[in-house]
């Protein structure tokens, strides 16, 4: 079995919807210019994940047969899976587990993070032949990408998500697992106004941005 074969990238996404996506984003973006950019944003995130030849499995909410999907054109590549119930934790934990069943590599990411590039997710995937975890920190003190090849409750469970510390939390958990960690260079989610500034260029062309 190849690498592209035993490898599987799970995106977590949720609908670009218009009012609740990106919310933090408005102040500088307005309603529109938000969604907007949450459709961005996903798209780009999609295609990243398909470019690396790897499965990749599109874990939503709301479930994938939910009308909206299919006003975004979304390749035929994809595999769905509906996000679980539960914090971001349990969602990661059981889609982690189900995809482990049929690989031996499986990477998290998300939708926030238009600087995760193939390039970068395959240079992960290389990590994991010699190591039991991968991860690429946020600058925020979250991740935008976690990798591994086994799975352990202890990972998510008990976690308070969307503060600055889930990274080391996260890191000084493997270390409890005794699992090897590479851990590579920080980039940024794209979550505040303040984050803006990392877009690749010509991402803000065709917006109204606002004083916030």
């Amino acid at each position: 079995m190849t690498q592209e074969q035993n490898t599987c990238i799970i995106l977590f996404a949720k609908f670009p919807a218009k009012g609740m996506a990106k919310t933090r984003l408005q102040p500088a973006l307005g309603i529109d210019g938000a969604a907007k950019m949450a459709k961005q944003l996903l798209l780009h995130s999609v295609e990243q994940a398909l470019a690396t030849g790897f499965s990749v499995e599109l874990c939503v909410s709301p479930p994938p047969n939910t009308p909206c999907w299919q006003t975004l054109n979304l390749p035929e590549s994809l595999t769905w899976s509906a996000q679980a119930d539960g914090d971001l934790g349990l969602r990661m934990l059981t889609a982690s587990q189900n995809v482990l069943k049929k690989f031996k590599k499986v990477l998290l990411i998300g939708t926030d993070c238009p600087n995760l590039t193939a390039t970068k997710i395959h240079s992960a995937v290389q990590y994991l032949e010699t190591q039991d975890s991968v991860m690429i920190p946020a600058f925020d003190g979250g991740y935008v990408l976690l990798g591994f090849r086994q799975i352990n409750a202890h990972l998510f469970t008990n976690m308070t998500w969307s503060v600055s510390d889930v990274a080391a939390v996260t890191k000084q958990r493997i270390k409890d697992l005794n699992w090897s960690l590479a851990s590579l260079q920080p980039l940024p989610d794209i979550d505040e106004p303040e984050d803006l500034q990392y877009l690749p260029a010509g991402w803000l062309d065709g917006y109204e941005l606002k004083d916030y």
